[in-house]
């Protein structure tokens, strides 16, 4: 199965690199040499290096800002890697409903949304959860215990 690692944000430059922002700690998958899968055909890194929040990655083939321009937006994917059991995967948590503790719903899973200190379950009613209370994703559901408060308005 093929899981979205990242997306090109933009060019970088005038000699065919691009701003990526990766979906995963895994850096290994901006390693010269990784195949991406894409939409439009599979990219090869040449070379990556960190740039602030996102990576400045040189794909094969590309030459000049207007190739690289082309691909902007464009999400870039990877085999799953399953070495890790207790790993929450975002394509597994997508569409699952979210329960306190005692089986009170409070939503389901539209989105998973990256943030610095944890990752936040994005709900169909807007609410925003953070990963870290989270505390079983066994069969169907995903169930938390958030502090008090979490849902008042």
């Amino acid at each position: 199965m093929l899981l979205e690692v990242g997306r090109v944000t933009k060019p970088h430059g005038v000699r065919g690199d691009v701003l990526v922002l990766l979906h995963t700690e895994r850096i290994e998958r901006l390693s010269p040499g990784s195949v991406l899968s894409t939409d439009r055909g599979p990219l090869t890194v040449v070379s990556s290096s960190r740039h602030q929040d996102r990576w400045i990655v040189h794909f094969d083939g590309f030459t000049d800002r207007d190739q690289a321009e082309a691909w902007r937006g464009v999400a870039l994917r990877a085999e799953a890697v399953d070495d890790d059991d207790d790993v929450l995967w975002v394509h597994e948590l997508v569409g699952r409903e979210v329960v306190l503790a005692d089986g009170t719903g409070v939503g389901v899973i539209t989105e998973v949304e990256a943030n610095p200190a944890s990752d936040l379950l994005v709900l169909d009613t807007g609410a925003l959860v953070p990963v870290a209370f989270v505390t079983d994703t066994a069969g169907d559901r995903v169930t938390i215990d958030p502090p008090d408060g979490l849902f008042d308005l």
